[in-house]
C-alpha cells in the first residue's frame, strides 16, 4: 500500500515538473490559442458552460447580460482613458487588439499559478448629452467552469470605473 502511494507520489512530482519546466503557455496552447477572438456583441450567444461572463447595457446585446454597466458622465474617450489606468493596474494582462473603428479593445489576462488564459473584449459606447458605456465579455479558454473568476473581474473592474468616473445613473 506504501509503496502505491510513493509512485503516486512520483508521477505527480513529475507531471508538476514537466508542467512547469515546459511552461504552462506551452501546454495550454495545446488546447488551441489562448486568445480566443473578437465579439460582435449584437449578435453574441452566451457559452453554454458557466465559464464566461458579460456585461452589456440594456438592449445592446443579443445574449442575456450578468451586469448593466453604469452610463458614465463622460466621453467615450475619457471612458477610454480611464479604462487604460485600470488596465494598467492589473496583472498577468496584455492588450491583444486596438479597432479604433469598432471602438473595441481585446485583452487576454492569464491566472497567477496556472497561467490559465482569459480573453476579454471591450466595447466602447458613445451615447447622447456627452456620456458613454461600454460592453464588457470575459471568457476562458479552459474548463467547463471558471469558477466566477470571469465574473468577479468584471464586478471588479466596473466598482473601479465608478470610483474613477461620474456615473449618471
Amino acid at each position: 500500500m506504501l509503496s502505491i502511494f510513493a509512485i503516486v507520489a512520483v508521477v505527480a512530482a513529475a507531471v508538476v515538473s514537466v508542467f512547469f519546466i515546459v511552461g504552462p503557455e506551452r501546454i495550454w496552447s495545446l488546447f488551441g490559442p489562448a486568445d480566443l477572438g473578437p465579439v460582435a456583441f449584437e449578435t453574441l450567444e452566451r457559452r453554454t458552460t458557466p465559464n464566461d461572463a458579460l456585461a452589456c447595457p440594456p438592449n445592446f446585446c443579443k445574449a442575456r447580460s450578468d451586469f448593466t454597466p453604469p452610463l458614465f458622465g463622460v466621453e467615450v474617450a475619457a471612458l477610454r482613458a480611464a479604462m487604460a489606468n485600470l488596465i494598467a493596474s492589473e496583472q498577468r494582462i496584455s492588450l491583444i487588439e486596438t479597432n479604433d473603428t469598432a471602438s473595441t479593445e481585446r485583452y487576454l489576462q492569464r491566472s497567477a499559478l496556472m497561467q490559465f488564459p482569459d480573453t476579454i473584449v471591450v466595447r466602447y459606447i458613445q451615447k447622447p448629452e456627452g456620456h458613454s458605456t461600454l460592453a464588457i465579455y470575459s471568457r476562458s479558454q479552459l474548463g467547463e467552469s471558471d469558477l466566477g473568476v470571469n465574473r468577479a473581474r468584471l464586478e471588479r473592474w466596473l466598482g473601479k470605473l465608478r470610483q474613477l468616473l461620474p456615473v449618471v445613473n
